[in-house]
């Protein structure tokens, strides 16, 4: 099985600092079931693991991630799947957001290139995010006839608020500018073109240096408060991924985005 995620440990002060590099060698860095299997593994890894206090997520220089990848043979097998089938695959997804908005650790993302879609959905599960200023976000769900998933909206709804959080979402043919993801506080930090990871690094090295059960702890506290109500009103959030992806729309969304071409959507 080839290894798309590699993680190296012991960097910084202290040897407090891990980085966990996504790269499936494909030049946009896809997420296919597997891909965002082996990105929850890395996550998991790092349960109980006291020697590690910030965690930097990277992808490669061209892209963060380009987000679930249509063409895997994998995700496309959901097209002919009952709902039952297809509840339970599209589960891979809010795992992988899942497991690294629980990491005891600190995460900043390190964003180049582009991020999309699912991508988005990872990068805001995290507690930073450092974007470089030539980089771009893309939110095409809705585009291809589906909705934001894996308990994305209320995530970018704490960090934007409501209208920005809609802008994102339901205007699916618009890039978001680093610029803009910065005023939007949909990032932290904006670094020169091809600087992103090294800005991360010396956000991580900040956070490393504190005491590491006083920044675990404050961690815990803060994610605790500001999610306490996001089972709750995203409980739904699966099912509507699945129901979406039965759709006419979201067929004609995917061939459409397959062929190159403009989708016509007939709300059914």
């Amino acid at each position: 099985m080839t290894k798309f995620v590699t993680i190296e440990k012991g960097l910084g002060p202290d040897g407090r600092i891990a980085v966990v590099r996504f790269d499936r060698g494909d030049g946009i860095n896809a997420l296919s079931p597997e891909a965002m299997r082996q990105l929850t593994d890395a996550a998991r890894s790092f349960e109980d693991d006291g020697a590690t206090s910030v965690v930097v997520l990277t992808g490669t220089a061209k892209a963060f991630t380009a987000g679930f990848d249509l063409r895997d043979p994998e995700g496309r097998a959901r097209r002919t799947m009952d709902l039952g089938d297809l509840r339970r695959a599209v589960k891979v997804g809010p795992r992988l957001t899942r497991a690294w908005q629980d990491m005891e650790q600190i995460t900043i993302g390190a964003i180049e290139g582009f991020c999309i879609g699912g991508g988005v959905a990872l990068a805001v599960a995290l507690d930073f995010r450092v974007m470089a200023r030539n980089a771009h976000l893309r939110v095409p769900e809705i585009g291809l006839g589906m909705s934001m998933s894996w308990q994305s909206i209320p995530r970018m709804l704490h960090l934007m608020g409501p209208a920005r959080t809609k802008q994102a979402v339901i205007l699916a043919d618009d890039r978001i500018s680093a610029a803009q993801a910065y005023e939007w506080r949909l990032v932290e930090e904006v670094a020169n073109p091809g600087k992103a990871f090294e800005a991360a690094i010396a956000l991580a090295a900040k956070v490393a240096a504190q005491p590491p059960l006083s920044v675990a702890m404050s961690k815990l506290t803060v994610n605790r408060l500001a999610h306490a109500l996001d089972d709750l009103t995203s409980h739904m959030d699966v099912d509507q991924f699945a129901l979406a992806s039965l759709t006419e729309d979201h067929k004609e969304g995917v061939a459409a985005f397959l062929e190159r071409r403009k989708p016509r959507f007939k709300g059914r």
